[in-house]
């Protein structure tokens, strides 16, 4: 089945018609939080706030400018329990020497590291275009056998991730963590590997659409041009290198889908180098590389569903501006960012979170204190336990369940329903009431949901219909019906008492000075855990 379109009984129920024209309807609260919903992971409440104030091309701006980002790596959290003569205790261990006693620590820190990013982001898009290109130029970490490339890895994602898309594959193609995985280190003129060459073109370029006709024996010449790239151990971290005597000096001829293009073979040390440009400049001449990356782009940060009249409203258009751009990430993400389809009502609140989205966001919007990030020991400990229950929700972060990435983004005809199973819905559930009303406690330090930061937040908290209908359309992205309304009513005003109880209750519980403070601290505590329960335990709380 052509990639693109599918389901077509479906689609036509959603009835889209919208195109990349910009948007010039309401901007409101609204659409803020759906774009930074779908362009990071969970907005606090003043990044809300803030982007209120901004018109809709400042707000995009904002997102797509990294000129502050800050990218830190990873560091030595774990000298208490496996000392590390090479790197002291919170300096980064990524240009220390290999030492393979240290290896299963220093990989859980490149585990616990990578998952915080999320966490501790800015307000830009940056955290989900890493994520984005590590699912779709996956590495799996535990086939990694050396930690520092698990980082230079994420780092080639970082140093790219808005940059031009043809430099971020020949830098991917080039990285040691990418020649462990798919077998580029293994691959010489006496022993061809094709399988770096096969998902270059099948998964990262051009994809298994109709548009997309390579041949087996492209694969084959493909694979003859990459041969002699290999990993220099010598480095900290390990580098790429270049051996020219395992390198195939001969020509090699591609299709007729290629326009039988041919690659002059080269000797001497730049050759490899050489070649590879003259295989990238090939494959991206191709407009078929352009359209794939768009729809994968499309499905991320909009939804799963094309059809041909988003295929040509949206998908061929934005792929006219990625080429014209020459392959630059930023003008795609700004146009469709800034289009009157994103803002369409049928794509808002309509996909299933995925597991990071649901657990980070969940930390983020609460605004989770952690313990102090000098504090690295116990700082990486709670990161190892977002982790660990991020896999659990089937996204372990930094090794997807194969080269093609999380099925999620890609498999017929479930896509973004695979997140949601019998086992996968009530863990969200039991996470969130865990921090909620238990609190994950390490080293003595407790994580735990406070509710008063974010109430307090709120225009007029004292006044429950409009505390009700803050926190309602900060955590959910499709509105609520009146009897779902009155439900969540009642639990700040049981037996349907007078509005003025809970303006009275939330005034005494925020105030030392009243008499019964204690009183009204600890029921007003307990009414707000549990409207806040009701509220994330609705459907419409694992949508984004």
């Amino acid at each position: 089945m052509d990639e693109k379109i599918y389901d077509s009984k479906l689609i036509s129920k959603r009835g889209i018609t919208t195109g990349l024209t910009k948007y010039s309807g309401n901007w409101s609260r609204s659409e803020v939080l759906h774009l930074l919903r779908r362009t990071t992971f969970g907005p606090k409440f003043n990044d809300v706030k803030d982007f209120e104030k901004l018109s809709l091309s400042e707000a995009v701006a904002k997102l797509l400018d990294t000129t502050n980002y800050t990218f830190n790596p990873p560091v030595n959290n774990y000298q208490n329990t496996n000392p590390d003569a090479n790197s002291s205790y919170g300096k980064t261990w990524v240009n220390a020497p290999l030492d393979f006693n240290l290896e299963p620590s220093r990989k859980n820190s490149v585990k616990a590291w990578f998952w915080s990013l999320p966490l501790t982001q800015s307000t830009t898009i940056m955290e989900k275009m890493i994520v984005f290109w590590h699912n779709h130029l996956p590495v799996q970490m535990l086939d990694i056998p050396v930690s520092a490339s698990c980082y230079t890895y994420v780092k080639v994602l970082n140093d790219y991730a808005l940059g031009n898309f043809k430099t971020l594959i020949q830098q991917i193609t080039l990285d040691p963590a990418m020649l462990y995985y798919l077998n580029g280190r293994l691959n010489t003129k006496r022993a061809p590997d094709e399988n770096y060459a096969r998902e270059l073109q099948e998964l990262f370029t051009l994809g298994k659409g109709s548009g997309s006709k390579y041949t087996e024996d492209d694969v084959k010449q493909a694979a003859r041009v990459l041969t002699g790239f290999t990993i220099n151990p010598t480095t900290s971290p390990f580098s790429t290198s270049f051996v020219s005597a395992n390198h195939d000096t001969g020509d090699k001829t591609f299709s007729s889908f290629y326009g039988n293009t041919v690659i002059k073979g080269r000797t001497g040390i730049n050759a490899g180098m050489d070649e590879l440009k003259d295989l990238l400049d090939m494959i991206f001449n191709v407009e078929e590389v352009s359209k794939f990356i768009c729809r994968r782009l499309y499905k991320y940060f909009v939804y799963y569903e094309l059809d041909s009249t988003i295929e040509t409203n949206v998908i061929e258009p934005l792929a006219k501006v990625f080429r014209d751009n020459g392959y630059e990430i930023k003008p795609v993400l700004k146009t469709l960012l800034e289009s009157e389809h994103f803002y369409d009502s049928w794509n808002r609140g309509a996909m299933i979170k995925d597991p990071l989205s649901h657990i980070v966001g969940y930390l983020r919007q609460w605004e989770v204190k952690f313990p102090n990030t000098t504090d690295y020991q116990k700082s990486y400990k709670f990161y190892s336990f977002g982790s660990a229950y991020s896999a659990i929700l089937q996204m372990n972060l930094g090794d997807p369940p194969s080269v093609s990435g999380w099925e999620a983004w890609y498999q017929v005809p479930l896509f973004h329903r695979t997140w949601i199973t019998s086992d996968s819905l009530p863990k969200r559930n039991e996470f969130q009431d865990y921090l909620l009303w238990i609190g994950h406690t390490v080293d003595g330090y407790k994580l735990m949901v406070d509710p008063w930061i974010i109430t307090k937040q709120f225009s007029e908290p004292r006044n429950a219909d409009k505390l009700i209908s803050e926190v309602v359309e900060f955590l959910l992205p499709q509105a609520l019906d009146s009897s779902q309304i009155a439900t969540l009513k009642s639990i700040l005003l049981p037996g349907g008492i007078p509005d003025y109880n809970w303006s009275d209750e939330y005034d005494a519980a925020t105030n030392t000075s009243y008499p019964n403070h204690a009183t009204a601290l600890s029921t007003a505590t307990l009414k707000l855990k549990s409207l806040y329960k009701s509220i994330m335990n609705l459907s419409e709380y694992q949508l984004s």
